[in-house]
């Protein structure tokens, strides 16, 4: 990846914006949905800047830009007409490790801005590192119209109950299944048909419901050719709920990134082909996890006395052609 994706604590953000024009104006309102924290250093602003100086109490100096007044700021904005203002901004910036950003230019920026979709308190945010801006207004189209406004919502509701479900539920697997089946179920429709108090009392009575400890599983998901673009719907679901992942050089890497952030690797030096690693794969079950097993092409697996006598319930899928 070129850019590191990250979220600031607007709550930790002290911002100076340079420049009053139309561009400020927009950097501005963006900055405005997670701060007030913000400076505006220009000698003149067009009446929409001042609108919201006024209206949101930002402190404003009534200069042009000058060096040495980035002091306690974390976050700059260049948004003047000048090139060689934005390029003194942006040095002056980099000197202090403060992060810098250019309009317009990314070869001044030490961070850019993604294209967002606002669903607050979940964010999405969506960037080709500069290189398909249009491209990415396409996709931010497509999810728009997919994501209804409620899904906030359903973030707060989670929030809200999330140490309550933790207590009640053992197990990521379980909490993970539980929270699926809430909020793809009559109780995340209740949020976002906005009836908060509805769907919280039917989730309170399905934690007073007897929920069984988490049942160990290994699945075996043959790849095939190892494109990704073939996961099968079974498959990419398995990934995303992995404790435990066992794959061997032959398997393609970039299978990887589809499994759950959290789920312990276990990269194999001995080939699937020669040796499977039945043994581990077969204790981590037994401690209740879900244990993925990612196999190159599509051979068929060896029989394994230990497993069978385990009583370990055991999946094959077949990812794709």
């Amino acid at each position: 990846m070129k850019y590191f994706p990250v979220f600031l604590d607007g709550s930790k953000i002290s911002a100076m914006v340079v420049g009053g024009g139309d561009v400020a104006a927009r950097k501005i309102e963006l900055l405005l949905k997670t701060t007030t924290n913000i400076v505006i250093m220009t000698a003149s602003v067009t009446e929409g800047v001042e609108r919201l100086i006024n209206q949101h109490q930002l402190t404003w100096l009534k200069h042009n830009y000058k060096a040495g007044l980035l002091d306690g700021i974390t976050l700059v904005i260049a948004a003047t007409d000048n090139k060689t203002v934005n390029e003194s901004i942006y040095h002056e910036a980099v000197k202090f490790n403060i992060l810098a950003n250019v309009v317009d230019q990314p070869a001044l920026c030490t961070y850019i801005t993604p294209a967002i979709i606002d669903r607050s308190p979940m964010i999405i945010a969506l960037s080709s590192s500069g290189s398909a801006p249009i491209l990415i207004r396409m996709l931010r189209e497509q999810i728009e119209k997919i994501l209804p406004q409620g899904y906030g919502r359903l973030a707060e509701f989670s929030l809200k109950f999330r140490d309550h479900v933790k207590a009640r539920i053992k197990g990521i697997r379980n909490r993970r299944t539980f929270w699926e089946n809430t909020l793809r179920g009559s109780i995340g429709q209740s949020l976002l048909d906005g009836k908060q108090q509805e769907a919280e009392q039917q989730l309170i009575v399905s934690l007073k419901e007897k929920v069984a400890p988490p049942k160990g599983e290994i699945v075996f998901i043959q790849t095939l050719t190892g494109n990704p673009d073939n996961l099968t719907l079974n498959a990419h679901r398995a990934l995303q709920f992995a404790d435990a992942v066992f794959y061997d050089e032959a398997v393609n890497i970039e299978l990887i990134e589809y499994v759950r952030r959290d789920a312990e690797k276990y990269p194999q030096s001995i080939s699937s082909t020669i040796l499977l690693n039945y043994q581990h794969a077969l204790e981590l079950a037994q401690q209740g996890q879900q244990v993925i097993y990612l196999l190159a092409g599509n051979e068929e697996l060896p029989s394994n006395a230990a497993l069978i006598a385990s009583g370990i319930n055991t999946k094959i899928i077949i990812s794709g052609s």
